[in-house]
């Protein structure tokens, strides 16, 4: 890959992990427009760590006050808001992972095609309309209970369909269940991380597996421009988003959907 690709690639993967748009879609749109070739194992290794890094540490003093309260509470009768956080996340997380597992292949086979992409990205951001339109965004992240951290895990599974967004069904779930905006995004990106993290480790075993050529400023690029972007996608969307709401994204979303649907038709 060019230096330009690099970073267009980076950019586009830091920043869609995070927004409520689809990585899958926009990832296909370079190869679609510029005939760019697939990006490798390698530099999908590279990108997830970016990402990952940049939002462990844009949630470092949470992520620090939920470890510590779930080693010291997290087993006991007394539960503190940090502690009970800190299940919710690993519980949330559960699903996608048993689920995941078992049906990877078969969506590898089946679903990453342009026209599930095209179509998934047009209903989930319609879906996503309706729940920030429609919901009553009345309550806070610290008073999330189990039952609403367990219904957004299931949500989540659904983005193991290319062009759903993980973050845009964790959001909508959140939205519907009655979170308020920045809480949905604040609990869908500490979701983000054990789920990047178990993303990076699998392409981290499938090449050492392939014995992948690496090419290592590629990679260093690849990491630095992903968490730059990734970085700052967190920042402004948490202070934004309360504002803006989730329209202009659907609207977006919508937007790609069309362009993806012109690819396969045309």
């Amino acid at each position: 890959m060019t230096l330009f690709e690099i970073i267009i690639l980076a950019i586009i993967q830091g920043v869609t992990e995070f927004l409520p748009i689809s990585s899958s879609g926009h990832l296909l749109l370079p190869a679609e427009l510029f005939g760019w070739e697939a990006q490798g194992l390698a530099f999908d290794v590279a990108v997830h760590v970016g990402s990952l890094l940049a939002v462990m540490i844009y949630f470092r003093k949470e992520i620090w006050q939920m470890s510590f309260a779930w080693v010291t509470h997290g087993f006991s009768k007394q539960q503190s808001t940090d502690s009970k956080l800190a299940w919710y996340v690993i519980i949330a997380t559960i699903p996608a992972v048993i689920i995941g597992f078992l049906m990877k292949d078969w969506i590898e086979l089946n679903a990453r095609t342009a026209l599930v992409i095209a179509a998934t990205t047009i209903i989930f951001g319609v879906l996503l309309w309706f729940a920030d339109a429609k919901a009553k965004q009345i309550q806070s992240l610290e008073s999330l209970s189990i039952k609403q951290a367990v219904i957004i895990g299931f949500a989540q599974v659904l983005a193991l369909i290319p062009g759903t967004s993980r973050s845009g069904i964790t959001m909508t779930a959140g939205l519907m269940l009655g979170l308020d905006r920045e809480s949905c995004a604040r609990f869908s990106f500490l979701l983000s991380i054990p789920v990047i993290l178990g993303a990076g480790l699998l392409s981290t075993l499938d090449l050492l597996s392939a014995q992948e050529a690496v090419d290592w400023y590629a990679l260093l690029y690849g990491a630095l421009f992903s968490f730059v972007s990734a970085y700052l996608c967190i920042f402004l969307f948490l202070s934004w988003i309360s504002r803006i709401g989730m329209l202009p994204f659907v609207i977006y979303r919508l937007a790609l959907g069309v362009i993806l649907l012109w690819f396969v038709f045309a």
